[in-house]
C-alpha cells in the first residue's frame, strides 16, 4: 500500500498532485469514496508520462460541480447521460471525474443503460485489463490497489487483453483504442484478444460506433507524444476513415508535426508547461477543408480544447504585431513581451511565422538571450553577499540581465560596479562568551576567567589523578625566616644554583613581648613535612633582646643547628 502512495506522490507532477488533493478534500466533505482509475494507474505503474487524471467517485459528480469551481477547478465539459465532468485543474491539468457505474448494452454501439454501482462493478465494465485498476484515495484505505483482473501482470508481460468476449461488440470504438494503445506502448494484442479483434473487424462491428466515442478518440490523438506514428497505425488499419470520412495521411502536415514535437520538448526543458494538443490537431487537420474541420471540432467533448484550437491563429497574429512594434523595440523589451506571452502562442508563432524579424527574435529568445545570464559573476556576487536570500535579489537579477541584453553592461568591471552598491552591510560580530559569576566560580574551585571542567559522562566514574586529590587549603603565605639546615654526615654540600639576588630585608623589631616570643619559635621549624613545634615560652633573660636583637639571634643560630642534628 505504501509503495503505491509513494509512486503516486513521486510520479504525479506538483500541479497534478495538488488537483487530486483538492478533489479528494471535496469528496471527503461530501462523504463520497474517491478512486484514481483507468489510464492514470496504468501510466503510474508503467512509468509512462501521466497526461491526464482519471477519477471515479461513488456518487453523482454533477452535484459537486459548484464546490469544484469554488476550489478553482473549472468544468470544461459535462456528459449528463454518463455523468462525467471534464475538468481543468490549476496548472492546465486535464482530468475526468466520472460516476462508478454499471453498463448494460441492449444494442451494439448504442449508448448503454447506466446504473450507479460499486467500484468493483465499475472496473468490470472497462475495456482492457491494464485499464481496469483503481487506487483508493479514501482515509481508511488510501493507497490500496484494486486489481481484480490482474492488470499488473499484463503490464509486466507488455500485452493488451480485453476483459470479456463481447468487449468489441458492445463498444466498437475499442477497436480503434486497441490500435492506438498498441502503437503508443509498442505492445502486441494478447493471442485471444487478437483473434476477437480480427473477428470484429471482419464482421464490421465498427459501423455501430457512436459519435461521442469518436470525439473522445479524436481528442486523445492530439495528446499523443508521437502523433504521426499513431496516425500511420490507424491509417494502416483503416480507422482514419472511421474517425472522419475525408481524413487520410495526405491531409496531415507531417513536417510541421515533427517540428511541433521538437519545439515542445525544447520548451519543456526550459521550464515551460505547454498545452500542445490544440496545435497538434491544427497540423493533423491542416489540409482539410473548413467544413470538415468544423465537424471534427463539434465531436470533441471538451469545449476549452476546441476554443484554444480556434484561437491559435488570432493569438499568434497579436503576438507578432507586438514583436514588430515599438513595444519590442529593444532586446530587453522583446524579452518582456515574450516572457508574458502564452507558451502556446509562442510555440505556434515559431512554427508558422514568415516574418524574418519575428523569427529572429523568437530564436534569440530560446538561445542567444538566455546565454547572456551566464555572464553574471555569480562567484563574485557570493563574495559580496548578494545571494538569493536577499529580498531584492530577483529584481536585481532581472535589472542586470536586461542591461546585459541591451549592451549597457559590457565588461566584467562594469557588471561589478553595478552590483557593488547593492552589497548588504556585514553581519554584526558574534557576542562575547558569557562568564560565570565570581562567587559561583570560587565556590566550585574555578579560577576567574578559566573554563569550567566538563561534567563526567553518565554511568562512568571520573578518574581522579594524584594532583586532583582533595587536600587541605593552603595556609596564607607568611614570610618565614630562612633557616640553614646542616647537611648529614658523609653527604656533600649541595651547590646552590645561581639566581637573582634579593635585597637583604632587616628583621622588624617586635612591638610587644608577645610578638618577640614568636620569633625564636619560628627558628626551630625542622622540615616542611612536619608540623612546627609549640613555641617555647620566653624567659626573663630574653626581655633584654630589645637592646641587642642581632647578637641574640646570632647566638641562637648554632643552637638551632645542634637541635636539628640531634633529631636526625
Amino acid at each position: 500500500m505504501a509503495d503505491y502512495i509513494y509512486s503516486m506522490e513521486t510520479r504525479l507532477t506538483p500541479d497534478q498532485q495538488s488537483g487530486v488533493n483538492l478533489v479528494q478534500e471535496i469528496a471527503r466533505h461530501a462523504g463520497l469514496n474517491l478512486y484514481l482509475t483507468g489510464g492514470t494507474i496504468r501510466d503510474l505503474i508503467t512509468g509512462f508520462p501521466i497526461r491526464d487524471i482519471d477519477l471515479s467517485i461513488q456518487g453523482n459528480p454533477l452535484k459537486l460541480q459548484r464546490e469544484l469551481e469554488k476550489a478553482g477547478i473549472s468544468a470544461q465539459g459535462v456528459d449528463e447521460e454518463l455523468r462525467i465532468l471534464y475538468l481543468l485543474m490549476p496548472g492546465n491539468v486535464r482530468a475526468e471525474l466520472n460516476m462508478t457505474r454499471a453498463e448494460t448494452y441492449d444494442n451494439p454501439g448504442k449508448p448503454p443503460s447506466i446504473t450507479s454501482a460499486t467500484i468493483n462493478e465499475d472496473l468490470r465494465r472497462r475495456d482492457f485489463t491494464v485499464n481496469a485498476m483503481a487506487l483508493s484515495l479514501n482515509p481508511g484505505s488510501r493507497g490500496l490497489l484494486l486489481d481484480p483482473f490482474n492488470g499488473v501482470a499484463d503490464i509486466e508481460a507488455k500485452v493488451l487483453r480485453v476483459l470479456h468476449n463481447y468487449a468489441f461488440l458492445e463498444e466498437p470504438v475499442r477497436l480503434i483504442r486497441a490500435i492506438r494503445l498498441s502503437a503508443r506502448f509498442h505492445w502486441p494484442l494478447e493471442e485471444r484478444t487478437q483473434a476477437r479483434y480480427d473477428a470484429a473487424k471482419e464482421n464490421n462491428y465498427i459501423e455501430n460506433i457512436g459519435k461521442r466515442a469518436v470525439g473522445y478518440e479524436l481528442e486523445q490523438l492530439a495528446h499523443e507524444d508521437d502523433p504521426l506514428h499513431i496516425m500511420r497505425a490507424l491509417d494502416k488499419e483503416g480507422w482514419l476513415k472511421v474517425l472522419h470520412p475525408h481524413w487520410s495521411m495526405a491531409k496531415v502536415d507531417a513536417s510541421e508535426l515533427g517540428q511541433v514535437v521538437k519545439t515542445r520538448q525544447m520548451m519543456n526543458d526550459l521550464g515551460y508547461s505547454v498545452e500542445a494538443g490544440p496545435i497538434v490537431m491544427y497540423f493533423l487537420t491542416r489540409r482539410m477543408g473548413d467544413k470538415d474541420t468544423s465537424e471534427i471540432q463539434r465531436m470533441i467533448p471538451r469545449r476549452d480544447f476546441v476554443d484554444k484550437w480556434k484561437r491559435l491563429e488570432s493569438g499568434a497574429r497579436d503576438l507578432a504585431k507586438k514583436l514588430t512594434s515599438k513595444e519590442a523595440g529593444t532586446p530587453s523589451r522583446s524579452w518582456k513581451v515574450l516572457s508574458h506571452a502564452s507558451p502556446e502562442n509562442i510555440l505556434f508563432l515559431s512554427l508558422t511565422t514568415k516574418h524574418q524579424a519575428v523569427d529572429q527574435k523568437l530564436k534569440n529568445f530560446f538561445t542567444k538571450w538566455r546565454q547572456m545570464k551566464e555572464k553574471l559573476p555569480f562567484p563574485e556576487m557570493a563574495e559580496l553577499r548578494i545571494t538569493p536570500q536577499l529580498p531584492e535579489y530577483p529584481k536585481l537579477m532581472d535589472e542586470a540581465f536586461l542591461l546585459l541584453l541591451d549592451g549597457k553592461l559590457r565588461s566584467h568591471t562594469e557588471i561589478m560596479n553595478f552590483l557593488k552598491p547593492y552589497e548588504p552591510p556585514p553581519p554584526p560580530p558574534p557576542p562575547a562568551p558569557r562568564r560565570g559569576r565570581g562567587k559561583a566560580a570560587a565556590a566550585k574551585g574555578i579560577a576567574p576567567g578559566a573554563e569550567a571542567p566538563a561534567p563526567a559522562k553518565r554511568g562512568r566514574k571520573a578518574k581522579v589523578t594524584e594532583t586532583q586529590a582533595v587536600a587541605p587549603a593552603p595556609a596564607p603565605a607568611v614570610a618565614a625566616p630562612i633557616t640553614e639546615a646542616k647537611p648529614a654526615s658523609g653527604a656533600k654540600k649541595a651547590v646552590a644554583t645561581p639566581g637573582p639576588k634579593k635585597a637583604a630585608v632587616p628583621a622588624p623589631k617586635p612591638a610587644t613581648k608577645k610578638a618577640a616570643s614568636t620569633k625564636p619559635a619560628a627558628t626551630k621549624k625542622v622540615t616542611p613535612a612536619k608540623a612546627p613545634k609549640k613555641p617555647v615560652k620566653p624567659t626573663k633573660k630574653k626581655a633584654s633582646a630589645k637592646k641587642a636583637p642581632a647578637k641574640k639571634a646570632a647566638a641562637r643560630k648554632p643552637a638551632a643547628k645542634k637541635a636539628v642534628k640531634k633529631k636526625r
